[in-house]
């Protein structure tokens, strides 16, 4: 059997996985926007041995279900939790070893719970330690824990109520609160239960004067969304809940933010809620966002790519990456008589080699640093002549320059023995710099200079990673058209034409039909893109690099390629144990963008 077929079992368990979510996902969605009148509650208590919910039994289970106002349902039994119960949980609870012992184990307690809270929203005072509990058993007695939406009565009382009307928000005070008929809980779990329904229902009485009509609303005020996100949240109505890319817009139709999802509608309803923690766009970018505009795109690469360009071509305010891909530089070795290296913006078609792209002039000086540790390449900046010598400076002197200036070597010379050496390295196999570079280090650590060793190895680390960094993306601008498919998620394939590196084309094929159709449309609509001086002329290196880990992932399937896509079989690509290594011993050089 082939590994295609071995998968099958996997593959269909994935799907089974994707459609259960998908169809748990679309409850939950109308269960929000259900409003709570209309929403049925199991408000549930337990009682325990105490502990954390890993290290206690359960003893008690009360449960009371309602919907509207009216009470539909009851569920008590004590249970055995096959320990001792601690004297003081028997003087609090007045729950006895004796009374427990008769009573059924949590195993067989649990299904008709379950099915009793199936399709409800569970509330608890102080939820977190019920459904604590609950989840641990379900998880030690092989039952899936079915995920339902939770309200926590002593969250909501907090942000109703003030410390005016009530000292602290404990149950048994919130239950006096509210005087009255109300019932009072005592520490059993059908009675704590019943007073904590009264609870639910004089809370929700308040939330009308907060705009609070409906589950979903109820949820996010308990988490303390901040009021422009309630006053904004529908901005995220009727969106696509598709891939694509989404951009808040102001009064002026000027992008604030640009962002991507595989599914836009669920990612920007997000922006809403109390996970957003980002305060710029929770306070700034909300308060000036008017609408929110959907590009729906093929597959999750052409959103990818189609947020990088406009965040390009926009600069939006809030986002902070990706919005000055001009800024990046390469290290050029010019082409000229005595070659010298110079940090550069742009590639140009003059004879130069280049290494690159760099995140900024830092980060090139850094390679260039050890580039000059390893190879005999002038450091001067003046432009030399073959005819005309000048005065050598004070490298020269050090023997740290062929001194190129006063024609001790001649060009072949310098040629062979500093800039072939750096084109084979950039290019090809850089094991020549590397070894100089890792001598060097050497050196100064037997003569416990260990600072300057440190220094060597984070330039080592510079060029090598701008080298692998180099040689991969030149691998892909080199093929004039690269077509490649993917399996969709739903069925059918997701497509794409890339050329010189840059996303040409991207569509996707429908479930049960052969995908040709659809790839020759593509081909025939796709841009045209031509070759440039340098790695990647045709798109920025981040475009680039995600169009690069799109086509190696495992799924990918490569369709048509002009040309062959291979990178040195002794380029830096060997070197990534060694680069590896040496950003871990420095603690990871990641911050530098390279």
């Amino acid at each position: 059997m082939s590994d295609r077929g071995r998968n099958l079992p996997a593959v269909a368990e994935a799907a089974r996985e994707m459609f259960h979510q998908e169809t748990l996902d679309a409850l939950f969605d109308d269960a929000r926007a259900r409003s709570l009148f209309a929403t049925t509650f199991v408000v549930v208590d337990l009682e325990t041995t105490g502990g954390a919910p890993d290290g206690g039994g359960i003893t008690e289970i009360g449960a009371v279900k309602i919907r509207g106002g009216e009470e539909l349902g009851e569920f008590a039994t004590l249970v055995n939790p096959g320990e001792r119960i601690p004297p003081y949980i028997t003087v609090l609870t007045g729950i006895t070893e004796a009374m427990v012992l008769p009573a059924p184990r949590i195993d067989s307690v649990l299904p008709a719970f379950l099915e009793f809270a199936r399709d409800a929203v569970l509330v608890a005072h102080n939820a977190p330690y019920d459904t604590g509990f609950l989840k641990a058993a379900c998880a030690a007695h092989g039952y899936p824990w079915p995920k339902p939406l939770v309200l926590d009565t002593a969250a909501l009382a907090r942000r109703v109520l003030t410390r005016d009307e009530v000292p602290n928000n404990k149950l048994a005070t919130l239950a006096r609160w509210l005087g009255g008929n109300a019932r009072q809980p005592c520490h059993r779990a059908l009675d704590d239960a019943r007073a904590t329904v009264d609870v639910l229902h004089a809370l929700i009485g308040r939330l009308s004067g907060h705009r609070v009509h409906t589950l979903g609303d109820a949820l996010e005020f308990v988490k303390a969304v901040s009021p422009t996100q309630r006053r904004k949240k529908h901005l995220a109505e009727n969106l696509p809940n598709t891939p694509g890319v989404y951009v808040f817009r102001d009064g002026k139709d000027r992008p604030l933010y640009v962002g991507t999802s595989s599914a836009i509608a669920t990612r920007v309803r997000s922006y809403f809620t109390a996970s957003e923690k980002r305060a710029r766009i929770n306070t700034e970018m909300l308060a000036a966002a008017e609408r929110v505009e959907a590009i729906e795109c093929a597959h999750s690469l052409e959103a990818e790519v189609r947020e990088l360009r406009l965040i390009a071509a926009h600069k939006p305010p809030y986002n902070r990456r990706s919005k000055f891909p001009e800024r990046v530089v390469w290290l050029k070795l010019t082409a000229e008589a005595y070659p010298r290296l110079s940090v550069v913006r742009t590639l140009t078609g003059d004879g130069g080699s280049y290494l690159g792209p760099f995140a900024s002039r830092r980060h090139a000086e850094l390679a260039a640093a050890g580039v000059h540790e390893a190879l005999p390449l002038r450091q001067c900046t003046l432009r030399l002549s073959t005819r005309r010598t000048t005065v050598a400076c004070a490298l020269a002197e050090l023997g740290r320059c062929p001194a190129p200036c006063e024609h001790r070597i001649s060009p072949e010379e310098y040629t062979a023995s500093a800039a072939e050496p750096f084109r084979e390295a950039t290019t090809g196999n850089p094991s020549e710099v590397v070894r100089r570079l890792l001598d060097r280090m050497r050196s100064l650590s037997e003569g416990r200079r260990y600072e300057d060793a440190a220094a060597v190895r984070g330039r080592l680390v510079a060029f090598l990673k701008a080298s692998v960094r180099m040689q991969r993306l030149a691998s892909l601008t080199a093929l004039s058209q690269v077509v490649a498919a993917r399996p969709g998620a739903a069925g059918g394939w997701e497509l794409a034409v890339i050329r010189h590196g840059r996303l040409a084309a991207a569509g996707a094929s429908p479930p049960r039909v052969h995908p040709r159709p659809a790839l020759d449309a593509l081909l025939a609509t796709a841009e045209t893109v031509r070759p440039g001086p340098g790695p990647v002329p045709c798109a920025s290196p981040e475009e680039t690099e995600r169009v690069l880990a799109w086509l190696e992932r495992p799924e990918t399937r490569l369709v048509e390629v002009d040309g062959g896509w291979a990178s040195p079989v002794d380029g830096a690509g060997r070197w990534r144990e060694l680069l590896a290594t040496a950003e871990a011993a420095m603690g990871g050089i990641t911050h530098l963008g390279l």
